[in-house]
């Protein structure tokens, strides 16, 4: 019998979003004007409990228009995790900014609060809090050193619509949050992203930079140099069509990680397998459901579920593993030996709303086999 392929992503779009996109193309607006990006914005405002909320092109545009408000460029330093997706650091790089790399704990895989403090230098601007496969980053903790210091603390949630600390949503936590809606988010809109906050002034000067730098007193004056960071319509009727069903969306995240769980936690110890773990003071969404096994398993273990016509990815390679971040300088010369640890360990396992208690059954089952091997 041959098993249906399941991939490890998939996007929902069983809601208004048909509709949505078709009453923007019967309307004509099309591009980066229109009803459906006003309500999204404000929608989704509403949804991280933030004053603005701003809609833009993907979300490694959203962190860049984000440090260009915050005035960071050259000769700045920005905090961020080893071990996290590439465009956490990127965004940074675009600024003329160094991104300074700092290890993860070992529990939710999050940065190390124990270890910024360390990293911070004359030269720090801001720390990048990102939370990491829908588990938020220790805000409490860093938000503390922040104000220590005199330090902004920012919010990569690319990964966590609707994640909380302690009860608190994501977005709202920090100075400001940037959010990706890529197609296998929690949300979608095929690609686009989101900067929040309750800083109107940043909030405005992001507004300039994301429309080509016009002067929003004066149009087609362009007193600065801007980027075309806009969000299509188009994209804003398929993200105001996701929200409506946001609660839903995130319930079958977390029903799928309990799945996950109840099938693979009594095999744990003896396959020498680790599942995630979630801090009492979180609530995550888990966006994608992740195990761990020894290093020398898991290449073999994705290359068996392939076989299985089961589709996984490999954890993030931690970022001075990649050459442009390879100089010990941008670790400050510090082992990152956790991170290092997760990029070789871990695999993050199909999640999507449309995957059922048979087919958990299924990957379980060839995890379980795979490793036993």
């Amino acid at each position: 019998m041959t098993h249906p392929h399941l991939p490890v992503a998939q996007p929902d779009l069983g809601g208004n979003e048909l509709a949505y996109v078709s009453q923007a193309i019967q309307e004509g607006w099309i591009s980066s004007t229109g009803r459906f990006l006003t309500r999204f914005e404000a929608d989704f405002a509403r949804f991280c409990g933030t004053r603005h909320a701003l809609a833009c092109a993907n979300g490694t545009v959203a962190i860049h228009l984000l440090l260009l408000g915050l005035g960071i460029g050259p000769g700045d330093e920005v905090i961020v995790p080893a071990f996290t997706y590439v465009a956490s650091a990127n965004a940074v790089t675009y600024t003329g900014a160094r991104p300074v790399l700092v290890d993860s704990e070992p529990v939710t895989w999050n940065i190390d609060a124990n270890k910024v403090e360390a990293a911070i230098t004359p030269r720090t601007k801001a720390i990048m809090a990102v939370h990491l496969y829908g588990h938020p980053a220790p805000m409490t903790a860093l938000l503390d050193i922040g104000r220590r210091h005199g330090i902004l603390v920012i919010e990569d949630a690319a990964e966590a619509h609707g994640a909380k600390v302690e009860g608190k949503t994501v977005g709202g936590l920090g100075l400001a949050a940037t959010f990706s809606f890529y197609g296998n988010k929690i949300l979608t809109t095929g690609e686009g992203g989101m900067v929040t906050t309750n800083d109107d002034e940043l909030a405005a000067r992001m507004r300039q930079f994301r429309g080509q730098g016009m002067d929003p007193e004066r149009r087609y004056w362009f007193p600065i140099v801007g980027y075309n960071y806009r969000m299509t319509n188009l994209a804003a009727a398929l993200g105001c069509a996701q929200l409506e069903r946001a609660g839903g969306l995130i319930a079958h995240r977390l029903r799928i990680a309990r799945g996950y769980h109840d099938r693979l936690a009594p095999h744990a110890d003896r396959l020498g397998l680790q599942l995630a773990s979630e801090a009492p003071w979180a609530s995550s969404v888990h966006w994608l459901s992740c195990i761990r096994v020894p290093a020398a398993k898991r290449d073999s273990l994705m290359a068996f579920l392939a076989e299985h016509q089961i589709e996984t990815r490999p954890f993030f390679p931690p970022m001075h593993r990649l050459p442009m971040y390879s100089d010990p300088s941008f670790r400050q010369g510090r082992p990152l030996p956790v991170a290092e640890e997760l990029g070789d360990t871990g695999i993050n396992l199909p999640t999507y709303t449309a995957l059922g208690e048979a087919d958990l059954d299924r990957i379980c089952q060839a995890v379980i086999a795979g490793l036993a091997r």
